[in-house]
C-alpha cells in the first residue's frame, strides 16, 4: 500500500511540472507570433542601449517633440466651451455685474437689563436698628422721597440734642459784647447742623429741632423712583453704615446685550438703529439705538457684546427676558455678484466670465463683504461683465479638466497628440528611425498611419445621413462629402414639419471631439432652400466627431438632434 501511494504521488509531481513547462512554451509561442505580425519588431533587449534609439532626442530626460519644464506649475484652469445643449443639460445661467445699495441685516440674541446708570444703592450715615419697614419686599415699586424705613439711633439723638444745646447757647450769648464769644456761638451751631447733615437729616427736620424735642428716630426715603431690586433691610435688625439695605433700578430705560459675531464687526456702528422683538409679545417691535460696543472679543465665541438702548415707559421690558436683536444696516452701493457666482476653494476665489458663443473664462476676483444673496466684489470684474451665476461647479470641474489636457497635450510625446491618442490615431512622426518600428505601418490595421481600422478599434461613428423625429420635427443631418473628412466640410439638416419644409427656423451647429475637456464650436447655419439648412465646420483631425443641430421655430422651445461622423482623409 506503502509503495502504491508513492507512485501515485510521483506522477501526480511529474505531471503538475509538465502542466506548468507547457504552459510557458505556448506563452512564448504566443508572443512570437505577435512580433512577427508587428513586422519584425526587434526583441526589447535591443532597446536597452539608448543610443540605437535614432529619431528620438533623450538629451535631459526629453523624447523628440516632448518638452518637459522641471518647473512646472499647477496648470491650473483654462476657458471652457460648451454647445448649446450642454449648457441646457447643467443649467447654466448668466447674470451681469452691477453696483447695488449694500444692504444686509445682523442679528443676534439678546438679553434685557437694567441700566446701570439708573441703578441706586440705598445705605444708613449712622448705626441703629430698624424700627419699621415701609418698604418690605423686593419687586416693590416707590417714588423719589417716598419713605422705605425708620431707624432708631443713640448717636443721632446725641448729635440733635448737640444741636439744640448749640442754638440755646446762641440765644443766650447773641446780645453779648464780646463778638469773639458770639461767633463762636454760631460756629458750635453750624457745627452741629453740619453733622446732622452728614447723618442724612433733611433741613426741615433740623429746623423742627428748634421748637421740638430730640427725636432719637429718623426716616430713610427713596433716593430715585424704580423698582426695588435687592432688600436687605430686616424688621428689628441692627444696621451700620456699611450695610446695603436696599437697590433701586429705574427701569424706564433699559438696556438690551447682544453678542455680535466677529465678521458682523465692522458694519455695527454707535447711534445704529435697532429692533427688539421678545416672545412675550411677538406683534411688537422695540426700538432703540446702539450705545455701546464692548473693546474685547470673546476668544470662546468669537463674539462682541454691543449694548442697545431701549425705551420702557410702561416697564413691560422685564430684566432676563430674551428677545431677537436685528440690527440693519445701509451704506454706498458697491460692485457686487449673486453668491452663487463665486467659487472659493481657500487659496484662491473666481468666477466665470461669458465671452458669448457657449465660452466661458475663468477670472481670479477678491472678495468683500457678503449682504442678503450678493457677494461684494472688490477686484477682478467691472460693471457691466457677464459672469456664470449657476452651474459654476460643473464649468470649474470642465475648466480644470480642460487646463490638465492643454498640459498634457503640449507634451507632444514623441509627436503623439493627445486628441489623436484618444480617439485612436497616432501620428508616427519622430519614431519612424526607432530600432524595430520600421514595421508598425505594416501592421493590420495601420494603413494610413492611424489605428482605426485596427481590429477592436471602431469608433461607432453613425452613417449619414440620419433622420429623427423630435417634438413633430423631422430632422435629417448629413455631411458633404460623406463620409466626411479631415478639414473642411458642409453640414446640412434638413428641417420638415408634418412633412413640410420650415423656413423660418435659426439653426445652430456645434461639434467636437467625443472626449474630455475638447472645445465645443458652435457656428450658425443659413437657410438654402426647402428647408435646407447648410453651415460649414472645420475637422481639423481624423476621428469620431460628435455634431449636435439644434432648431429654433418661433414661438416653440429648441429641438436638438445628435449624430457622430467618423472623419477620414
Amino acid at each position: 500500500m506503502a509503495h502504491q501511494a508513492y507512485r501515485t504521488t510521483t506522477v501526480t509531481l511529474f505531471g503538475f511540472l509538465g502542466g506548468v513547462i507547457v504552459t510557458v512554451l505556448v506563452g512564448w509561442w504566443v508572443l512570437s507570433s505577435h512580433m512577427a505580425a508587428a513586422g519584425g519588431m526587434e526583441r526589447s533587449s535591443g532597446m536597452a542601449n539608448r543610443s540605437e534609439m535614432k529619431g528620438m532626442d533623450m538629451s535631459g530626460g526629453n523624447m523628440a517633440g516632448m518638452k518637459m519644464d522641471p518647473g512646472a506649475k499647477d496648470p491650473g484652469q483654462a476657458p471652457v466651451t460648451l454647445s448649446p445643449t450642454r449648457r441646457q443639460t447643467i443649467g447654466v445661467k448668466t447674470g451681469v455685474v452691477e453696483r447695488r445699495p449694500f444692504e444686509t441685516t445682523i442679528r443676534a440674541v439678546g438679553i434685557v437689563a437694567y441700566d446701570e446708570r439708573r441703578v441706586k444703592q440705598v445705605n444708613l450715615r449712622v448705626a441703629g436698628w430698624v424700627t419699621n419697614l415701609a418698604v418690605n419686599y423686593t419687586g416693590q415699586s416707590v417714588r423719589a422721597g417716598e419713605p422705605l424705613l425708620t431707624i432708631y439711633s443713640p448717636e443721632l439723638a446725641a448729635t440733635q440734642a448737640e444741636y439744640r444745646l448749640a442754638r440755646r447757647t446762641q440765644a443766650r450769648i447773641g446780645q453779648s459784647a464780646m463778638e469773639p464769644i458770639r461767633v463762636g456761638a454760631d460756629a458750635q451751631v453750624q457745627a452741629a447742623a453740619e453733622r446732622l447733615r452728614r447723618l442724612n437729616v433733611s433741613e426741615e427736620q433740623i429746623e423742627a429741632l428748634e421748637n421740638q424735642e430730640p427725636r432719637p428716630e429718623t426716616t430713610l426715603v427713596a433716593p430715585i423712583s424704580g423698582v426695588v431690586m435687592k432688600k436687605m433691610a430686616l424688621q428689628g435688625g441692627y444696621a451700620t453704615p456699611d450695610m446695603p439695605l436696599y437697590e433701586i433700578a429705574d427701569l424706564s430705560t433699559v438696556w438690551v446685550h447682544a453678542q455680535v459675531y466677529e465678521q458682523d464687526l465692522s458694519l455695527v456702528a454707535l447711534g445704529r438703529e435697532a429692533e427688539v422683538t421678545l416672545a412675550a409679545y411677538p406683534n411688537e417691535v422695540f426700538r432703540g439705538r446702539v450705545v455701546f460696543i464692548d473693546p474685547v472679543l470673546a476668544p470662546e465665541t468669537r463674539t462682541t457684546p454691543v449694548r442697545m438702548e431701549i425705551p420702557n415707559p410702561d416697564l413691560r421690558l422685564k430684566p432676563g427676558m430674551y428677545g431677537d436683536v436685528t440690527i440693519r444696516v445701509q451704506a454706498e452701493p458697491v460692485l457686487a455678484v449673486p453668491r452663487e457666482a463665486v467659487l472659493d476653494s481657500g487659496t484662491r476665489t473666481l468666477a466665470f466670465l461669458d465671452r458669448s458663443d457657449g465660452r466661458f473664462e475663468p477670472r481670479d476676483i477678491k472678495t468683500g463683504r457678503t449682504f442678503g444673496d450678493y457677494t461684494e466684489v472688490i477686484e477682478g470684474l467691472q460693471a457691466g461683465d457677464t459672469i456664470v451665476t449657476s452651474g459654476t461647479f460643473l464649468i470649474d470641474s470642465e475648466s480644470k479638466l480642460m487646463a490638465a489636457t492643454n498640459m498634457m497635450g503640449a507634451l507632444g510625446m514623441g509627436g503623439i497628440r493627445m486628441e489623436q491618442a484618444q480617439m485612436g490615431q497616432m501620428e508616427m512622426g519622430g519614431m519612424e528611425g526607432m530600432p524595430g518600428m520600421k514595421g508598425m505601418k505594416e501592421m493590420a490595421g495601420m494603413e494610413g498611419g492611424d489605428m482605426k481600422s485596427m481590429p477592436g478599434m471602431s469608433m461607432g461613428a453613425a452613417d449619414t445621413p440620419s433622420t429623427q423625429t423630435i417634438d413633430g420635427l423631422t430632422l435629417t443631418l448629413e455631411t458633404v462629402p460623406a463620409p466626411a473628412k479631415k478639414g473642411g466640410n458642409t453640414v446640412r439638416v434638413t428641417v420638415l414639419a408634418n412633412d413640410a419644409p420650415v423656413t423660418n427656423a435659426a439653426v445652430t451647429v456645434a461639434y467636437t471631439m467625443a472626449m474630455p475637456g475638447m472645445e465645443v464650436e458652435t457656428v450658425k447655419a443659413g437657410h438654402t432652400k426647402d428647408g435646407v439648412y447648410e453651415a460649414t465646420v472645420d475637422l481639423p483631425m481624423k476621428g469620431a466627431w460628435k455634431i449636435d443641430a439644434t432648431v429654433t421655430r418661433p414661438n416653440a422651445k429648441p429641438v436638438t438632434a445628435h449624430v457622430t461622423v467618423q472623419a477620414g482623409k
